[in-house]
């Protein structure tokens, strides 16, 4: 499996996908998923309520958006991939930080979540065929394809984990 086509994927997502070592997708997920849930188990308690600015999401917004652009990224994979002509919609990430309550959500179910999200994620990438992965569609007014969905949410965390460790640590 190659890596994306940038030409193939909205720019404001390179430098996500250019976070993503290695050419093969469903790796970089699994590796990502163990690596990141052990960072988080072994986060100070004190920390998951920290923020770095008046203005700054909390680390537990931060897992909450993960976790909310994991499942949005995802179905627009899944729609793509099944066909979909229609237009996917995009999301506001503020607007869903400031519904999301992540600061009255327990940080083990939170972590729970997380595991599912991947998990089911990793298996919907898995179920894919090079002509799956290869198919595009419009998510968000641009173009985007299937293949390029999966090292955005692979790059999308670790864009935000690099934030956690250089900003919250």
């Amino acid at each position: 499996m190659a890596r994306p086509d940038l030409s193939r994927v909205p720019e404001w997502f390179h430098g996500y996908i250019a976070q993503v070592e290695g050419d093969n997708l469903l790796p970089a997920l699994t590796q990502q998923h163990s690596t990141f849930v052990q960072f988080l188990e072994n986060l100070p308690v004190e920390k998951r309520e920290y923020r770095y600015g008046q203005d700054k999401w909390t680390i537990k917004e931060v897992l909450q958006h993960i976790i909310d652009a994991e499942r949005v990224f995802a179905y627009r994979a899944l729609c793509i991939a099944r066909g979909e002509q229609q237009s996917l919609p995009g999301f506001d990430e503020n607007e869903y930080a400031a519904r999301s309550k992540a600061q009255m959500r327990n940080w083990d179910d939170m972590l729970d979540e997380f595991k599912a999200v991947r998990r089911s994620t990793e298996i919907l990438f898995s179920s894919f065929d090079n002509e799956q992965l290869e198919t595009a569609g419009i998510s968000n007014g641009k173009q985007v394809y299937v293949l390029g969905i999966g090292f955005i949410i692979a790059g999308h965390l670790t864009h935000h984990l690099n934030i956690i460790k250089e900003r919250y640590l």
